[in-house]
């Protein structure tokens, strides 16, 4: 019995009758291997009370033992009314998912594109003044510069993945990503935020960083125009 059986088994003496659909979703659904990562699962119940958490609670230890994160655990009415305030997450589990027990519960769901849009909005923009806030704390120090560029980076890539989520793009390098902002902002701004989407890779000195973030500022408020406008 493997790690997923388990949590089967588990389940169902938790929930009962009232679990309807066990998924599991990310990198293992789509058949990559990651021992490295934990394996996620979304259990949908019918309802889910205190009772039902301590359950869980007493085998956490275990499940993290096994490889899985915790699942995620959710009313299948709530999920369904949820698609809206969840659009990036929930959507990203119906794309790629993989059903463990039960019917598949997202056979009829679908993510409306303005949600998607108006959640990519809140991150882009919410990037935006952090990065604005970041540089007036960090007193223009180019040390404290470039440690703020570089931080912002793994932010910067999974807004990036959701801009393209929204234009119908399934990409998911930072070089693919690099060149749908390019076409989407043009090539200016598409150079500057592929500079930064690639630090995880080469670190950025100092004195780049001054050079590179009044760049990576403008074309960071493109990206903000280029979403907000978007139909």
């Amino acid at each position: 019995m493997g790690p997923v059986d388990r949590l089967l088994a588990d389940l169902r003496v938790i929930f009962a009758a009232r679990l309807t659909s066990l998924v599991v979703y990310g990198r293992h659904a789509a058949g990559a291997v990651s021992p490295d990562l934990p394996l996620h699962t979304l259990a949908l119940v019918d309802d889910i009370g205190f009772a039902d958490l301590e359950g869980c609670a007493q085998q956490a230890r275990r499940w993290q033992a096994d490889g899985l994160a915790v699942p995620l655990m959710i009313g299948r009415r709530e999920f369904a009314r949820s698609l809206d305030v969840f659009p990036l997450e929930f959507g990203a589990i119906i794309s790629s998912h993989k059903v463990v027990y039960g019917d598949d519960p997202f056979q009829h769901l679908a993510v409306k594109d303005q949600d998607v849009r108006r959640a990519c909005e809140i991150g882009v923009k919410g990037h935006l003044l952090h990065l604005r806030e970041s540089y007036v704390e960090s007193r223009g120090e180019l040390s404290a510069v470039a440690r703020l560029v570089e931080a912002s980076a793994a932010a910067l890539r999974t807004l990036a993945g959701n801009v393209a989520r929204l234009d119908g793009q399934s990409t998911a390098s930072p070089a693919s990503l690099a060149s749908h902002l390019a076409s989407a902002l043009g090539p200016v701004h598409g150079r500057t935020l592929a500079t930064v989407l690639a630090l995880g890779d080469t670190p950025l000195a100092p004195a780049d960083a001054a050079r590179i973030f009044p760049d990576y500022l403008a074309a960071a408020e493109a990206l903000a125009w280029y979403v907000d406008a978007w139909k």
